[in-house]
C-alpha cells in the first residue's frame, strides 16, 4: 500500500509497519528514524521508566555487534546516532552522508531489533540511569517541572517520570526488558521516517529487507485519558540560594484544531525575550534572571506552564505578577502589534526548524503519528495567520479562571507557604 503527498512519499507494509520519506535534492545528508509509538505514559506503575531503560541498552550491543563496535562505525561514516524517550514515543535516529544511508540503517535497524540485554550490562545501566535520577533531583529546575507535572496528572502514568524511580530501575531483569521489547517492539507500532537526499524505493528496500518478516503484534495497551489536579506542591532543599517556581493550567491535546491559537497566546505569554513575562517580570521589576512558558500538548490533553528562578523574598510578587499577566492575557484584548510579532517570531521558527533533514525526519513520524496525514510549510503558516486577537483571548478566558491553576515550589522555603488563597485572581 502506497501513496505520495507533493514531496512527501508513504508506504505500509503487509505487517503493518509504516515508512515516509521526503526527498530533498539540495541536501548531502539523509536523516533516518525508527519511532516506536509508545512512550512512558503506557507503562504499568511497577515497571515505570522501562522504556527509557530499554532505549539505553540497545546502545549496549546486539547479537552482531558490541556496543563499542555500534559507535565505531557510525563514527566511521562521519555520522551521528542518538535516541530520546517521551511521554509518547521512543525514537532511535541516525544522520550520514547520503552514501553511507545503506551501512548506517543496518546499525540502526540492528540495535533496534536484536538488542543482547546482557545482564551484567543491566546491572551497569542501572547505576548509571540512577544517577541520572539523583542528577535530575539535584537540578531544582528539572526538579520543580518533575514535581509539577507528576502531582498534576496524578496517578495517571503521564506523571510518572519517563527516567522510571529508583525502586522500578533497580527492579528491572532481563525478562522484564524482554518482556517489554516484545510486547512493543512489533511493526505495527514502529514508523520509519526518512529525509534528505534519498529516493522512497532506496528506503523501502532497506527497510522491507529487515523488517518485512516480523509478525505483527496484538493491539491492546490500556491508556485511558488523563484528569488534571489543581495541586499546590512544595519541597524545601536548604542548599538551594534560589526559589523555583512551576504555575499551570490544563491546556489543549496537540490535535485540538486550536492549537495555533494557543501556540500564539504562549508566544505572546513568554516564548521569548519580546514576551509579557520577560518584559513585566525581568526587564521591568528585575525579580528573575529566567521566566518563560511553555506549552507540553500531548495526544488528548496538555499543559500550559510558567517557569520562573527568584528569592524567597520576592517569591508572592512574582505569583502575584504571573497571576496579573494571567488576568491581562484573559481580560484586555491583544493588540496588532503584538499580534503580528508573535506570528512572525512563530513563523520563522517554523521555517527555520524545518531547513534540516533532521527536522523534517522528526516532523514526518510526528505529523503521521498524532494527524495520519503531512503538512506542508505553506499549510502551517497559513494556520497561523488565521488565528485573530478575539481567538487568541477566548483561549485565555478558557484556561486562566479561578481553580484551575497547579504550582509546585522548590527552594529554601524556611517556612514560606503557597497556598490556593495566593494564587486566587
Amino acid at each position: 500500500m502506497a501513496n505520495t503527498t507533493q514531496t512527501v512519499h508513504k508506504e505500509i507494509l503487509p505487517n503493518g509497519l509504516v515508512i515516509l520519506t521526503e526527498p530533498m535534492e539540495h541536501v548531502h545528508s539523509v536523516s533516518v528514524g525508527i519511532w516506536l509509538r509508545s512512550g512512558s505514559r503506557r507503562e504499568p506503575a511497577e515497571i515505570n521508566g522501562i522504556s527509557h531503560f530499554i532505549e539505553h541498552m540497545v546502545f549496549k550491543g546486539t547479537e552482531r555487534r558490541t556496543a563499542e563496535d555500534i559507535a565505531r562505525e557510525i563514527d566511521r561514516l562521519g555520522g551521528m546516532l542518538d535516541a530520546f524517550t517521551s511521554k509518547e514515543m521512543v525514537c532511535f535516529n541516525t544522520r550520514v552522508l547520503d552514501e553511507h544511508l545503506a551501512k548506517a540503517f543496518d546499525v540502526l535497524a540492528d540495535i533496534v531489533l536484536e538488542p543482547k540485554f546482557a545482564a551484567d550490562d543491566i546491572a551497569r545501566e542501572q547505576s548509571v540511569v540512577l544517577e541520572e535520577i539523583r542528577m535530575t533531583q539535584d537540578n531544582p529546575e528539572d526538579l520543580v517541572h518533575e514535581l509539577f507535572t507528576q502531582n498534576f496528572w496524578h496517578p495517571h502514568a503521564l506523571g510518572k517520570p519517563i527516567l522510571g524511580t529508583p525502586e522500578t530501575v533497580s527492579a528491572f531483569t532481563r525478562d522484564t526488558l524482554q518482556a517489554w521489547f516484545k510486547q512493543c517492539y512489533a511493526p505495527n507500532r514502529l514508523v520509519i521516517t526518512a529525509a534528505g537526499h534519498l529516493t522512497h524505493q532506496q528506503l523501502v528496500d532497506l527497510v522491507s529487507e529487515r523488517f518485512a518478516r516480523l509478525p505483527r503484534a496484538e493491539e491492546g495497551f490500556a491508556d485511558p485519558k488523563p484528569v488534571p489536579m489543581q495541586h499546590i506542591t512544595q519541597r524545601s532543599k536548604s542548599e538551594l540560594e534560589q526559589v523555583h517556581l512551576c504555575l499551570g493550567v490544563p491546556a489543549l491535546p496537540l490535535t485540538d484544531r486550536r492549537r495555533f491559537t494557543v501556540s500564539v497566546m504562549n508566544n505572546i505569554l513568554g516564548g521569548g525575550m519580546s514576551s509579557r513575562l520577560f518584559q513585566n517580570i525581568r526587564e521591568r521589576q528585575g525579580l528573575a534572571y529566567s521566566i518563560f512558558s511553555d506549552l507540553n500538548p500531548y495526544r488528548d490533553t496538555g499543559i500550559l506552564s510558567v517557569y520562573a528562578g527568584t528569592s524567597l523574598e520576592t517569591t508572592e510578587k512574582v505569583v502575584q505578577s504571573v497571576l496579573a499577566e494571567f488576568r491581562r492575557m484573559r481580560d484586555e484584548p491583544i493588540a496588532d502589534e503584538e499580534l503580528r510579532r508573535a506570528k512572525d517570531h512563530l513563523k520563522g521558527a517554523t521555517l527555520l526548524s524545518l531547513e534540516g533533514s533532521g527536522a523534517r525526519m522528526s516532523s514526518l513520524a510526528r505529523y503521521h503519528m498524532y494527524f495520519d496525514r503531512h503538512f506542508t510549510p505553506q499549510e502551517l503558516i497559513a494556520m497561523l495567520e488565521a488565528v485573530t486577537a478575539e481567538e487568541v483571548q477566548a483561549i485565555a478566558r478558557e484556561f486562566f479562571q479561578p481553580g484551575r491553576i497547579a504550582a509546585s515550589v522548590v527552594g529554601n522555603l524556611n517556612g514560606f507557604q503557597l497556598t490556593r488563597d495566593n494564587l486566587a485572581f
